[in-house]
């Protein structure tokens, strides 16, 4: 009987010059098992490790690992002076903003960059988080409203330029991850990409990096395959410059990216009020803040690293009890009030700056966590970088204040957990369109409690809880409804 050809071709020994490239960096213990291998399973091993750019993972590790003891600079509030705050802006200056942002966009300058690598684990399903439903009445996924709100911007775009003014499609840049990639662009292909064009939409991956014990070595998750997981929202960067996306975007005239987190129910995808904020201060890099809700709440928050240094994002593990609570005397706002929501506006001379500026340094965030291994779970590190790892490298950073109450709905828990939940998302989208569909001067009917339901106004009729006069007014909507063209 004749041997399959896999069992033919498979080396009984692991590949001479591999075998002394992982030996060069350490990481023979990848071969340990060898032995005990079948010969297909010999192959996929050989397959995973000529998969490892071993130089770049064996600097980050190195680098990663030698920056954890070092001491952080001192912890500073940002300046009064770099946040735009709700009370200190005009309606003159919202206006202006609004229209310069449409200016931009209506002059195909604003690209948009959606993080969306991580699966709905949290909220029971296996699914990319953008395909959830949060039970709001017209039973859109998350990706869908977000995809709606871009079709509404290119509209008023057009709209402020001419009417039936022909304008560049808004481009929009998903980033996946290994594990949710192919449900992703299945989604959009079953939902004809929502009304989008296909060709305005790019789907690129997020990498992935070993998990390393506490000496540094690669974690096995089988002994013929290397644990990996996702290099963090941050490898949005590195997955960028890899796939030559930030030449795509140069060539498309972009100079602008809006960024933003799946898992928010009221992002406002693309903003031409915070676009023309970010245009108008010159910034290199700029963030949407909601005002942190109390002390102790669990969100990171901009700070300035020492004395006149560069703005960054601290995890709320960082400040002590006395600092979250301390009060800034001449605002009353607590002195670190600044949350960060994932919520962030970049020049594209920025993210190439940044891109090569975090390769060079090459420092990952060590996160312990147990990791299933040939030896059960062991305790080693996922290495992850942050989308907010980047404002360290910006010669300048704005701050631009949001509402919780309007652009702020996190997704994150499921239903029957105390926060961020898809009920407590929905509640969120219905009080606001609630209030949008009233000042409009529609009225509402409902036969459960206004404060457990309310309307939902579809991102095609309106963006900001604009132009609704002509639909709402001296009109009864029955909540729980959707009010659509």
């Amino acid at each position: 009987m004749r041997e399959p050809a896999s069992e033919i071709n498979a080396p009984s020994l692991p590949p001479q010059s591999l075998l002394e490239r992982v030996k060069d960096y350490g990481q023979e213990d990848v071969f340990a098992l060898w032995d005990e291998l079948s010969p297909e399973e010999r192959g996929i091993l050989v397959k995973d490790i000529e998969s490892l750019d071993l130089p770049r993972v064996d600097r980050i590790i190195r680098c990663s690992f030698r920056s954890q003891g070092l001491p952080a600079a001192a912890i500073e509030p940002v300046p009064e002076s770099n946040v735009s705050t709700v009370e200190k802006r005009t309606m003159e200056e919202r206006e202006r903003w609004w229209k310069m942002g449409l200016k931009a966009i209506s002059d195909g300058k604003l690209g948009v960059l959606l993080l969306s690598g991580g699966q709905g684990t949290r909220l029971g399903s296996s699914d990319p988080k953008g395909c959830f439903n949060i039970g709001l009445p017209s039973g859109k996924s998350l990706f869908q409203l977000q995809a709606e709100r871009i079709l509404c911007l290119q509209r008023l775009a057009a709209q402020s330029v001419n009417e039936g003014a022909n304008i560049p499609p808004i481009h929009w840049y998903i980033m996946t991850s290994p594990f949710t990639d192919e449900p992703t662009r299945k989604f959009f292909e079953s939902h004809k990409y929502f009304g989008l064009e296909a060709d305005q939409v790019t789907f690129f991956q997020q990498g992935t990096i070993p998990c390393v014990s506490r000496d540094g070595r690669f974690i096995m998750e089988t002994p013929y395959r290397v644990a990996k997981s996702p290099d963090g929202n941050g490898g949005v960067y590195s997955a960028l410059k890899s796939s030559k996306l930030l030449e795509d975007m140069a060539t498309r005239g972009i100079k602008y990216l809006d960024c933003y987190g799946v898992d928010n129910a009221l992002v406002r995808v693309g903003d031409p009020t915070f676009l023309g904020y970010f245009i108008d201060t010159g910034v290199a890099a700029a963030a949407k803040v909601v005002r942190k809700a109390y002390p102790q709440e669990k969100v990171g928050v901009f700070v300035r690293r020492g004395k006149g240094g560069p703005v960054s994002v601290v995890e709320y593990s960082e400040l002590d009890s006395s600092m979250a609570s301390a009060i800034n005397q001449e605002t009353g706002r607590l002195r670190y009030c600044w949350s960060n929501v994932c919520l962030h506006m970049f020049t594209l001379d920025f993210l190439n700056q940044v891109a090569n500026g975090l390769e060079k340094d090459s420092i990952y965030h060590l996160a312990e966590k147990n990791i299933p291994s040939i030896h059960g779970h062991t305790m080693g590190y996922k290495l992850e970088q942050f989308i907010f790892d980047a404002f360290p490298y910006a010669p300048s950073t704005a701050l631009f204040e949001a509402l919780r109450e309007e652009e702020f709905a996190p997704v994150k828990n499921a239903n029957g957990s105390n926060f961020d939940t898809p009920d407590s998302a929905r509640l969120l989208v219905l009080r606001l369109h609630t209030r949008w569909v009233v000042a409009a001067g529609g009225f509402l009917t409902h036969s459960v409690p206004l404060y457990a339901t309310g309307v939902e106004v579809s991102p095609l009729c309106s963006y900001a809880g604009e132009n609704l006069e002509a639909i709402c007014r001296g009109r009864t909507f029955h909540a729980p409804c959707e009010i659509a063209f």
